[in-house]
């Protein structure tokens, strides 16, 4: 079932590897923002009152460090404005240097039931050179406010100075907090953030050191129970995120805010970026889209096979059939032959061979525009 976004797009203060939109000098705009995207769920709850929404996704920005109370009313608007499954995912972004025990309670109180907490590496110097507003205390004292709740925890690789040892402390501390999930993720040194200087002179580990990094995390994470079911997500039994497994399966979501991408009725759109125009178009009554394109014919193809191989369970060929009407192993047929030998075959499904999940996107690039 689909799933809807929410962009909270403040922030106490820009880590140096930041490219999403966020305004860390902006947060007394914050009440203001929230009016406005209260409106646009009430625009898109009009058009989309008859489907049933399986999750509900706060990210950012640092949701957690708004007044805790937008985040109670937004849930309380969604409730209004959409119609809800009976037993929906509701998730979080939380930095732990921006939560107490009072935020976590109208979390709950709100109705939310899935925290992702950006802890990134368990070294704080390391956290200082990302530029994270916390430590590793902070860390911990967050997930002690969350116990037994179910809750995610970010890790980071490709760190200037990372070593295997500093992973591995991370992981146990990620670990022994609790988290029922861990997101993985491999530093991207984007153009124009402040790390891409670091990647320029050549600071940050290479593409093999952090290959090497990420088959030792696997290990790691593979002994403390978390199965791997996305390239660089990982999860105890019956913990996978819902609603990032929806993106991964081509589901249809709506996204709110500025920034926010949304997917529906095969199209693909996207509202501004700029926070300012987002705000004037929501008060002047529009929909504050900018980008907006149908996406059909062999794009759809490409779009399905590339994010179903991101997984682990890989690509159905009766969901792809029943999507398309055809097999896609002929649609494909002339990349399928030339990567053979990097997929395994489980009944139906096709899928990256261990080893090679990790580089797939060097592999997938022969897929596109197939």
């Amino acid at each position: 079932m689909p799933g809807i976004y929410l962009h909270i797009p403040f922030c106490r203060q820009k880590c140096r590897y930041c490219d999403f939109t966020s305004f860390p000098n902006r947060l007394n705009f914050a009440e203001a923002y929230m009016a406005c995207l209260f409106k646009e769920l009430e625009l898109r709850g009009k058009e989309l009152g008859d489907v049933c929404f399986d999750t509900v996704y706060f990210g950012g920005g640092t949701p957690s460090v708004i007044d805790p109370d937008y985040i109670y009313g937004a849930m309380k608007q969604i409730k209004k404005c959409f119609r809800l499954s009976k037993d929906p995912e509701i998730t979080i972004e939380m930095n732990p240097g921006t939560v107490n025990e009072k935020k976590i309670a109208i979390y709950k109180r709100a109705g939310i039931n899935r925290f992702s907490v950006g802890l990134q590496t368990a070294i704080d110097s390391q956290l200082e050179e990302l530029g994270r507003i916390h430590n590793v205390r902070d860390y911990l004292y967050c997930t002690s406010l969350l116990k037994g709740e179910n809750f995610s925890a970010d890790v980071m690789l490709g760190l200037k100075g990372q070593t295997k040892e500093d992973l591995r402390k991370t992981i146990a501390i990620a670990a022994g907090s609790g988290a029922s999930h861990i997101s993985m993720y491999a530093l991207t040194p984007e153009d124009g953030t402040p790390i891409y200087t670091d990647y320029l002179n050549g600071e940050l580990p290479d593409g093999d050191e952090v290959r090497e990094l990420y088959d030792y995390a696997c290990q790691l994470l593979r002994k403390e129970g978390y199965e791997r079911y996305e390239v660089s997500n990982f999860a105890r039994e019956g913990f996978r995120s819902r609603h990032n497994l929806n993106y991964w399966r081509r589901g249809e979501y709506i996204g709110v805010g500025v920034s926010a991408s949304s997917f529906f009725f095969g199209r693909r759109f996207t509202n501004t970026f700029d926070l300012d125009e987002y705000m004037k178009c929501i008060l002047s009554g529009f929909l504050p889209v900018v980008e907006n394109e149908k996406v059909e014919g062999k794009d759809a193809k490409s779009e399905f096979v590339m994010l179903a191989l991101r997984t682990s369970d890989g690509i159905s060929a009766a969901r792809y059939r029943e999507a398309f009407g055809s097999d896609w192993k002929s649609d494909f047929a002339v990349p399928y032959a030339k990567n053979r030998a990097y997929f395994e075959e489980d009944g139906d499904r096709t899928k990256f061979l261990d080893e090679y999940l990790y580089v797939q996107n060097r592999i997938l690039m022969d897929f596109i525009g197939e």
